[in-house]
This record gives structure tokens, C-alpha cells and sequence, in this order.
């Protein structure tokens, strides 16, 4: 990215942050993700060159650091004390574009691979009988291969599948992509969605009737939008 040629703070901090897909690269580090793929499955569309790049330019500016894995097999990318002071930063965004910068969700802002993502590092394990569990989400309506998806919760740890793993799901879970995205960013109430079927919910009791608990929802679903007119 080109200078601003400007000795404003503001300036010097958008010449490194506010390269393309930079902001979206620091939400994944920030939310937890630290390996190299994790980050590509909250950001998909960016091609692997493109953010090698943008992590090489981010530990170049001392913002991340590379830190070799135990196993000496690939490594983890780390914010600094330097990166860590840009999380608000990245909370007031988002807290401002879902205010001010809401609307109704366009086709081609759905991402099945991008929502069950996110809800699985916002999945509270803490809520759901205390047993290992298969909770199977089906999106009719998503791209070829990313209709089916598998959520495997044990001792704590939540796991996410694109592939069968070969066990009966304990909750089957059948949604428009639209409608539990809506009620994943706060959009819309679960109970709405499942009176109007637009997710429809098959398995006991105890899962199902407190699922608006144990699913988490979004860290900005509490986010009012901005008031019209």
C-alpha cells in the first residue's frame, strides 16, 4: 500500500492496517484462530499467496510473531503486545458497521463455511449435557458442499466437520442459510425462526430448548442497529 505522506497517527496506522483483507486477517488472530488454515476458514476468499503476504507484512510491522509449534510441524501466528492493543480497535468496527453499516443480507454475504466457523469458537460447551455429542447442521440452500456440517462436542472441546464423521447426530438441525445467520448476528430471535420454520430443530428436549443458550450467538448479536429516518 502507498503512503498516505502524512505524520498523522491516523495515517501511519492506515498504511499498515487498512490493506485489503488486513482488518478481516487481524478479527480471525484476534477471535483465537492461530494457524495458518484456521485463518483462511474465517477468511476464505483470500488465495493462500495473498495471505502469506499480508501475515509476513503484519510480523514485519512486529504486529504478530511466528512461534514454531511444540512438534517442530508448522507454527502458530501470535499477536504482539503490539497487535493485542489493536482488539478494540477491532471490536469498535465491528460494533459500528453492524450499527451503522447493517442491511439485509445479500446472497452472495452468506457463507456457510463463514457462519458454522464462528459458531463453533462461540459454542458454549458448559450449557450442553456433559457427554460426547454430534450435532449435525443441514442448509438446503448453500453451495454445493457446504450443506452438511458436523459440530463435535467432548470434555469441553468443540470440533467442526465438513465430512461425515460416522456418528448419529444427536440434534439434526435443518435451516434456511438466511434465516440462522439473521438469528446468529442478532437479527432475529430463534424462537422467531423456528415459528416460521425457517429452522426446524429434531432431537430431545434437552438440546433443543435451550439451544439459544448453548449456541452463543455473535459477540456483536447484542449490537442495536442504528435508529431510521
Amino acid at each position: 500500500m502507498r503512503g498516505y505522506g502524512q505524520f498523522c497517527p491516523v495515517a501511519k496506522a492506515a498504511e499498515i492496517i487498512c490493506e485489503r483483507w488486513t482488518l478481516l486477517i487481524l478479527r480471525e488472530l484476534v477471535c483465537g484462530s492461530c494457524r495458518f488454515n484456521e485463518i483462511r476458514r474465517g477468511v476464505p476468499l483470500i488465495s493462500p499467496t495473498l495471505l502469506s503476504q499480508r501475515l509476513k507484512q503484519l510480523e514485519r510491522e512486529c504486529i504478530i510473531e511466528r512461534c514454531p509449534e511444540d512438534n517442530g510441524q508448522g507454527c502458530e501466528y501470535r499477536l504482539t503486545e503490539r497487535g493485542q492493543e489493536l482488539k478494540p480497535l477491532i471490536e469498535l468496527a465491528g460494533t459500528w458497521g453492524h450499527r451503522w453499516a447493517r442491511s439485509e443480507l445479500e446472497a452472495d454475504e452468506l457463507d456457510a463455511g463463514v457462519l458454522m466457523w464462528d459458531m463453533r469458537r462461540r459454542l458454549q460447551p458448559q450449557h450442553l449435557p456433559q457427554r460426547p455429542l454430534t450435532l449435525q447442521f443441514h442448509y438446503p440452500d448453500a453451495r454445493d458442499g457446504k450443506r452438511n456440517w458436523w459440530v463435535l462436542v467432548d470434555a469441553g472441546q468443540v470440533d467442526l466437520c465438513l465430512t461425515d464423521p460416522g456418528q448419529e447426530p444427536n440434534l439434526y438441525v435443518v435451516a434456511q442459510l438466511q434465516a440462522m445467520t439473521a438469528v446468529w448476528m442478532g437479527d432475529e430471535t430463534l424462537n422467531g425462526a423456528l415459528s416460521r420454520e425457517t429452522i426446524r430443530l429434531f432431537g430431545p428436549r434437552e438440546l433443543t430448548r435451550n439451544m439459544s443458550i448453548w449456541l452463543g450467538l455473535s459477540i456483536f448479536a447484542d449490537v442495536r442497529p442504528a435508529p431510521t429516518g
